[in-house]
C-alpha cells in the first residue's frame, strides 16, 4: 500500500524538532556562565589596569607670602580734640542782685573793661547812702568825743577833774574815732559793690558761653559767662594709659577738620596725673605753635603723635599674625617650599599691622593669608604680595 508524503516525511520532522530542542537548552544553559566568565574577565582586565596605573600627585596649594625686612619704625596715632583758649574765665558777679541787662553774646569779642552784664543798682545805692550817713554820724560823735577830752584834759591839769571821768572820756574819744574808721571802710565796700553791678571782661578775649538772661537773680559768684582769653591756642585730646610714658618725647603736629591740608606744629603743655574715672584717659593739652584768629575755639583738631623706635621692626599684615593659646606665630616658608609655624615676638599691633621684632629675619617668606586653615609641614606654591 503506498505510503503519503506526510507519512513519510513525518519521523524526520520529529527527529529535527528535538535535536533543535536540545541544542536551545544547551545554549540557554551557557548564556549565564558566559556572562559570568565576562564580568569576571572585565573585573580582572580593571585591576590590571589599576595595578599598573600610578597614583596622581597632590597638587602644591598656592599661599601669597611677604618677605620680611627689618627697619627703623616710627609708630604713629592719631588722637581728635578740640581747640581751647589756654586761659578760660568764668565770670561771675561778686554781688547778688536782678539781672537787668545782658550786654554781649556767644562768639562777642570783648576787651578789657567791657561790660558784659549788670544788675539792678538800686539797692546798693541804697547801701551807699546808708555808708555816707553812718560816716557822717561818727564824725559828728568824734569832734563831741574829742571836745569832751579837751575839756576834762585841762580841768585834770588844774586838779579840778577826777581821773576816772577823765579816763572814760578818753575812752568814748578812742571809742568815736575807731568808729569814724569803720565808717570809712563801709562806705568804701558799699561804693565798690555799686561798681561790681557791672561785670567788666577782666582780659581781651571771645566769649564761649552765656549762662544768664534779663530778669535772672543770681548770686554772689554764680558763673555767669565764659571768657576764653586771647593770646595760646591748645588742642585739648584724652591718651590712653599706653602712651604715658612716650608722650613727653613724641612729635606732635596738629591738623583741623576745617582744613585738612593745613598742619600745625605742636607742644606738650600739661599732661593730667590723674585717669578720668569714666574714660580711664588722661587729659592732655597741646600748644599749637603759630596759631592765627583763622583758628577759632571749639573747632575740632587731630593730634598726631610720632615716636622713633631704637630697635628694628618688620611690618606684617595682622592677617599674617597666629595665635592658638602660646603667642604670637607665623608660617614660614622654607627652601623646600614646606610650612614652618615660627613663634614671634610682636612689639605692637596698629591698625592694619603687626611690628615684630624677633623670630624671623630679613628675606624670610611669612605666609599673610589664610593662615587659620594652614597647617605645618604642608607642601605650597608661594605667590608674593606685591607692595
Amino acid at each position: 500500500m503506498a505510503q503519503s508524503p506526510n507519512a513519510a516525511l513525518r519521523p524526520i520532522s520529529d527527529d529535527f524538532s528535538f535535536s533543535s530542542f536540545i541544542s536551545r537548552q544547551r545554549v540557554r544553559a551557557a548564556e549565564p556562565l558566559g556572562s559570568l566568565v565576562l564580568v569576571l574577565a572585565g573585573a580582572l582586565f580593571l585591576a590590571g589596569c589599576q595595578a599598573e596605573t600610578a597614583p596622581a600627585a597632590k597638587a602644591e596649594r598656592p599661599v601669597q607670602v611677604q618677605r620680611v625686612s627689618f627697619e627703623s619704625s616710627e609708630t604713629v596715632r592719631e588722637f581728635v580734640g578740640v581747640v581751647r583758649a589756654r586761659h578760660e574765665t568764668d565770670l561771675g558777679f561778686r554781688v547778688s542782685g536782678k539781672v537787668v541787662a545782658r550786654l554781649v553774646n556767644v562768639g562777642d569779642r570783648v576787651r578789657v573793661g567791657d561790660v558784659i552784664a549788670r544788675l539792678d543798682p538800686q539797692d546798693l545805692r541804697l547801701q551807699v547812702e546808708s555808708a555816707e550817713a553812718e560816716l557822717a554820724a561818727a564824725t559828728s560823735n568824734l569832734t563831741q568825743a574829742a571836745a569832751d577830752l579837751e575839756r576834762y584834759t585841762t580841768l585834770k591839769a588844774r586838779g579840778f577833774a577826777a581821773v576816772a571821768e577823765y579816763d572814760r572820756k578818753k575812752a568814748a574819744n578812742d571809742e568815736a574815732d575807731g568808729r569814724l574808721a569803720r565808717a570809712r571802710r563801709a562806705l568804701d565796700l558799699a561804693r565798690n559793690q555799686l561798681v561790681y553791678a557791672d561785670l567788666k571782661a577782666d582780659a581781651d578775649g571771645v566769649i564761649t558761653a552765656i549762662r544768664i538772661e534779663p530778669g535772672q537773680v543770681v548770686a554772689v559768684g554764680q558763673a555767669v559767662a565764659t571768657l576764653a582769653h586771647r593770646g595760646e591756642k591748645e588742642a585739648v585730646v584724652a591718651l590712653p594709659e599706653t602712651w604715658l610714658g612716650e608722650v613727653r618725647d613724641a612729635k606732635a603736629t596738629v591738623r583741623l577738620w576745617s582744613d585738612g591740608n593745613r598742619t600745625l606744629q605742636a607742644r606738650l603743655r600739661e599732661l593730667s596725673p590723674q585717669a578720668d574715672p569714666t574714660t580711664r584717659t588722661y587729659a592732655a593739652r597741646f600748644t599749637i605753635l603759630d596759631a592765627d584768629d583763622s583758628i577759632a575755639f571749639g573747632m575740632t583738631a587731630t593730634v598726631t603723635l610720632a615716636r622713633a623706635r631704637e630697635a628694628q621692626v618688620a611690618k606684617l599684615p595682622l592677617s599674617a599674625v597666629l595665635n592658638r593659646g602660646t603667642g604670637p606665630s607665623v608660617y614660614v616658608v622654607n627652601d623646600a617650599g614646606a610650612l614652618t609655624l615660627q613663634p614671634v615676638t610682636v612689639s605692637a599691633f596698629l591698625a592694619n599691622e603687626a611690628l615684630v621684632s624677633s623670630g624671623v629675619k630679613d628675606g624670610d617668606k611669612v605666609v599673610t593669608l589664610g593662615v587659620q586653615k594652614l597647617e605645618a609641614g604642608l607642601k605650597v606654591r608661594t605667590v608674593e604680595n606685591q607692595q
